[in-house]
């Protein structure tokens, strides 16, 4: 491969820049500085500013901004999602949708349907991004999209109707029969001091995690507010389209930390975490759906 090239044609389509890994042009300098960062960040250094090389970086670059202004959301009396065109109540008083002032709106990275889509799955993601704000800008750099997202403080954010096909599992079958959310969370330990200094307080770390039968280092894992809205989006998105509040389990009756099969062959019907689907994917390690499930329940 053409690792210069590569890079070229990854700036174009996202929008980075040389200078963001400390380098002037588009050379073999530059794929030495994106790898030497690659592995100071824990990525496999293989100097190419791919899809999640270039999420991080963001997060990072954002990180540095001095000041961020959250989207100060105020709470509804009542709060809707929307699919197939209906409204459906949702027990949670922050939920923005795209139609709405301050809401996000998908613009490109899904598929209309037109006639009920048959929808198997809810995936969750956590999007290794400092807010929502900043998920959404790097979906729509990517050409992808979600249904939904949960910020920081708990906001709900719906960025189209779920009957459409959001590209957010990772494969065409994945994305045309699930529905999906990305909750914020930068996922690195060294954001803390961000999220201190914005008045989010410390993110509970995430200690002696595994996935696919590997131990993960340490992370920070959601706040309590973020799994408050969680629920409440499950529990009407479980009204609205059917699909079960049910999670795929190990011979224990707790939560799967590997692929499920009949997830990853999109038989399954239920509530899922992203890895349940490839052994590609860590997200969202440490969240107990089943526990979760069992107090909507």
């Amino acid at each position: 491969m053409d690792k210069v090239f590569y890079n070229q044609s990854s700036a174009a389509n996202l929008g980075w820049k040389p200078d963001w890994f400390g380098e002037n042009e588009f050379d073999d300098d530059l794929v030495l500085a994106i790898a030497a960062w690659q592995k100071k960040n824990g990525l496999k250094a293989d100097g190419l500013c791919g899809p999640g090389t270039f999420r991080r970086i963001f997060t990072e670059r954002q990180s540095e901004i001095d000041k961020y202004e959250p989207d100060l959301i105020k709470d509804k009396d009542e709060s809707f999602i929307v699919h197939q065109g209906n409204f459906f109540p949702i027990d949670w008083p922050k939920v923005v949708l795209w139609s709405e002032e301050k809401g996000y709106k998908a613009r490109k990275g899904y598929t209309s349907y037109f006639e009920p889509r048959d929808i198997k799955m809810f995936v969750n993601h956590w999007d290794v991004c400092l807010n929502s704000r900043s998920c959404y800008k790097v979906l729509d750099k990517r050409g992808l999209a979600v249904h939904f997202l949960i910020d920081n403080d708990g906001t709900i954010f719906q960025l189209l109707d779920m009957n459409h096909a959001a590209y957010h599992a990772g494969s065409k079958k994945h994305n045309h029969s699930t529905v999906g959310v990305e909750i914020s969370n930068a996922y690195d330990p060294k954001y803390q001091s961000w999220y201190e200094k914005n008045g989010f307080g410390r993110r509970p770390i995430m200690e002696g995690q595994e996935v696919h039968g590997k131990a993960l280092g340490d992370f920070t894992g959601f706040y309590d507010i973020q799994l408050q809205a969680l629920k409440a989006l499950w529990k009407a998105v479980h009204e609205a389209t059917g699909v079960p509040l049910k999670c795929p389990l190990d011979k224990n009756g707790n939560t799967l930390k590997k692929v499920s099969t009949s997830a990853a062959a999109n038989s399954y019907k239920g509530f899922v975490s992203h890895y349940h689907l490839t052994s590609r994917k860590i997200d969202c390690a440490g969240l107990d759906i089943s526990g979760l499930l069992k107090e909507i329940k």
